[in-house]
């Protein structure tokens, strides 16, 4: 009995594919307020994060 493996997508072809699709991203109120709340709980890996998202939010051009 022969067996195929299943071929799965590396990282690069994740994150091309996800790259190709659109996704709104929330209001900049609601991302600050979310970088407050991060701040707050003392989770830097989410202040990080809101802190790039309020910045991809408010200014669309940086990173394209």
């Amino acid at each position: 009995m022969k067996r195929s493996t299943v071929r799965r997508p590396t990282e690069t072809a994740a994150i091309r594919a996800a790259a190709r699709s659109a996704r709104p991203l929330p209001s900049v109120p609601a991302l600050m307020a979310a970088l407050l709340d991060a701040n707050e709980r003392r989770d830097r890996e989410g202040v990080q994060l809101a802190a790039h998202r309020v910045v991809r939010a408010s200014a669309p051009e940086v990173g394209e």
